[in-house]
């Protein structure tokens, strides 16, 4: 079974701050190694609170946490200097009447995860297990999992909605990168897509990050995307939209549609095209297709025309 930072310490997922800081404290206060000297269990004990703690005591690295549902797929995704990064070992368990680990300071100061130049840090527990954990060091000679990398992908709306296979090349890490993307069908504007491994390489050998796609769908000169929804604009003459009509509407497959226009439509009706729109994602319901009815309104009449609409107007049309 996963490992439960909130298990580990005792409390419910909505704990607290307040709450979290002293069960910490209980616990840390019957696993400290002061009272458990020689012990190896008890120090593998405090080890676990302590990560647990620096973790859920971070409003950041706890939502982080919330999200990843488990510390497994947590340090999958974050280092132990991530973890450990200013979190104060020393000066919480001054608070708690311990001395703290020998030799002052253990906070964390780390550069950026994964892959790359990252500066020195301390390991928190060296001093209280004598060097226990391999000294200050010895998570730089861990493995860890290089950064992830973004990419911004303009997609046609086409592409969007029937989805498409594209070819990127991009530069990471002085090298020059081709990859063959599949765009699933249905995709929208802002949403991201997850390539595991093609991010920056590891470090000793760690796995390389992900490469997340970040789309952007470029705009369409006749049609807008709403949801799963697309909408396009047509325009009739007012002859039309008083006695009706049928016109033809393309959609984005490239064929058209020809739709009833009922006598007596008025301007910026909307017409329903049912299943002409975006395919749905994971099983959603497709959208549909609306025309938007633009009813036109001439601006010059010929005489004959005018005589004629002053008889309809005599007639209270």
């Amino acid at each position: 079974m996963a490992e439960d930072y909130y298990q580990v310490l005792g409390v419910e997922k909505k704990a607290s701050a307040d709450d979290i800081k002293k069960a910490y404290r209980k616990l840390a206060l019957k696993w400290h190694p002061d009272k458990n000297p020689n012990n190896k269990a008890a120090e593998e004990k405090f080890k676990k609170i302590s990560e647990a703690y620096a973790v859920l005591s971070d409003n950041e690295k706890r939502q982080q946490y919330d999200q990843f549902g488990s510390a497994d797929q947590f340090r999958q995704q974050y280092s132990q200097e991530d973890i450990y990064r200013n979190f104060d070992l020393d000066e919480i368990l001054r608070s708690f009447g311990f001395g703290g680990a020998k030799g002052g300071r253990t906070t964390f100061r780390t550069g950026r995860r994964g892959g790359g130049a990252r500066d020195d840090y301390d390991d928190p527990f060296a001093g209280l297990f004598g060097g226990g954990m391999g000294g200050g060091r010895q998570y730089a000679n861990m493995s860890q999992k290089g950064q992830d990398a973004e990419y911004n992908l303009s997609i046609t709306l086409e592409e969007s909605v029937f989805g498409a296979d594209k070819k990127i090349s991009f530069k990471l890490e002085n090298r020059i990168e081709d990859i063959n993307v599949k765009i699933p069908a249905g995709i929208s504007n802002g949403k991201k897509l997850r390539l595991p491994g093609k991010g920056l390489s590891g470090h000793n050998g760690g796995p390389s990050g992900d490469l997340y796609l970040n789309i952007n769908v470029l705009p369409h000169p006749i049609y807008a995307r709403d949801g799963n929804d697309l909408y396009i604009e047509k325009t009739i003459k007012f002859t039309q939209a008083a006695l009706g009509t049928t016109i033809d509407v393309p959609t984005l497959d490239g064929t058209s549609k020809r739709i009833k226009i009922a006598p007596g439509t008025q301007n910026n009706t909307k017409i329903r095209m049912k299943g002409y729109g975006v395919p749905g994602l994971k099983g959603a319901p497709k959208g549909d297709q609306y025309v938007k009815i633009n009813v036109e309104v001439p601006k010059k009449l010929s005489d004959r025309q005018a005589k004629l609409v002053e008889q309809l107007a005599a007639d209270g049309i």
